[in-house]
């Protein structure tokens, strides 16, 4: 073999090595790039969805009037300090239900990290008070019937919300409601709250009067009057402004009455102890 032979063999053999070793570099080159864009990818992913998940919830409330958020997340608070992944939306919508003065709620979890809870209070319809140990305390009663209590909660100081008196509620307790028979009357001072007339201004108490067989009659007490009005079961904006007329008519006869009657279709009212007919 010739020495050009056997040099241009030798450069062949070079020359290949030295492609050898670059494809090498190449692939491996290639090999740390896909390994860093995983790692990349692989953060990302951690950063966004997985250490999301491990932190405590981030709780936002609607629909509050009465109640803060503060309220609310002191009932919540053993819960809340749970991951958003441990946090339990049935479990929290049990909590709060309890709280007399809210009517429902709705809790929904929103990935990663955030909670939702939307409440509806319960919307007073009218006033008792009610024995609590050794004292008696006001609560209110929406339009199911339900007492709830009013806290450090200021009703409404426009006439609107009346004071209903007599029922048989001899103790509170959170979420009861009154009995059934005296739902009627309810539904009958709601009916009138929605009137754009504030009739209830007008009327400082409206006291239920047990009749034999379970009935009842009402005795209004108009505000800033001595006289007070026996009417029935029947609670209507007609019976309201029939009973303001028959008192202004009555006492422009008579100042010194004490009681007016409408309870049998006329008026009749009393003088000291003396009943009469107008």
């Amino acid at each position: 073999m010739s020495d050009a032979s056997v040099a241009g063999f030798e450069r062949l053999e070079l020359n290949a090595v030295k492609d050898g070793t670059g494809e090498s570099r190449i692939w491996i080159i290639k090999i740390i790039f896909f390994i860093l864009c995983f790692l990349l990818v692989l953060e990302g992913l951690t950063y966004k969805f997985i250490l999301p998940v491990m932190r405590y919830p981030k709780i936002t409330f609607s629909g509050l009037q009465k109640y803060s958020a503060d309220d609310l997340s002191v009932k919540l608070s053993g819960m809340n300090e749970k991951t958003w992944l441990r946090f339990d939306s049935a479990q929290a919508v049990a909590v709060l239900s309890s709280i007399s003065g809210i009517e429902s709620v709705s809790v929904v979890k929103h990935f990663p990290d955030s909670v939702a809870v939307a409440v509806t209070e319960r919307q007073a319809v009218a006033m008792a008070f009610v024995n609590n140990g050794d004292r008696s305390i006001p609560v209110q009663i929406d339009k199911n019937g339900v007492l709830f209590s009013i806290n450090n909660r200021k009703p409404a100081s426009d006439g609107s919300i009346p004071i209903v008196s007599g029922l048989p509620v001899e103790h509170l307790s959170d979420g009861m409601r009154i009995p059934v028979k005296y739902k009627d009357l309810i539904d009958q001072i709601a009916k009138i709250q929605k009137l754009p007339q504030k009739y209830f201004a007008a009327i400082s108490e409206i006291c239920v009067v047990p009749k034999e067989y379970g009935n009842y009659e009402l005795v209004l007490f108009p505000a800033g009057s001595h006289t007070k009005v026996l009417t029935d079961r029947s609670l209507s904006e007609e019976a309201l402004q029939y009973m303001m007329v028959a008192l202004d008519v009555v006492r422009s006869i008579d100042p010194g009455v004490s009681e007016i009657d409408l309870r049998y279709g006329s008026v009749s009212y009393r003088t000291g102890t003396d009943w009469r007919k107008s």
